[in-house]
């Protein structure tokens, strides 16, 4: 009987390379960074994606949108599930969260 990496029981991750859109913008209106995968691409919990490229870094008032290229790491069974469990206890840290002003009762 040969025996099995913990990748294999884990589930392997693929990795493959897409192009995409960056668009980054330093306005008044706004400041945001948004990539666009090209194709019909969904990402899920725990995928990574990582954008290839020099830092965009536009001056104020500016908006840049430029064509790159992206390496997307989906999560195996193990991560997705890790990701969705540790993204249930940060949700309940919001409900530590008080809106109204503190004063004495």
């Amino acid at each position: 009987m040969t025996s099995r990496p913990l990748s294999d029981w884990l589930g392997r991750r693929e990795t493959f390379e897409v192009p995409c859109t960056v668009e980054v913008e330093h306005t008044p209106d706004s400041l945001h960074a948004y990539v666009e995968l090209d194709g019909d691409l969904d990402i899920g919990p725990g995928d990574e994606v990582i954008v290839h490229g020099e830092p965009i870094q536009p001056a104020f008032g500016q908006k840049i949108v430029e064509r790159r290229q992206a390496t997307v790491k989906r999560a195996n069974w193990f991560g997705r599930m890790t990701t969705r469990i540790h993204a249930g206890f940060e949700l309940t840290d919001l409900y530590e969260v008080s809106f109204t002003p503190r004063r004495k009762l």
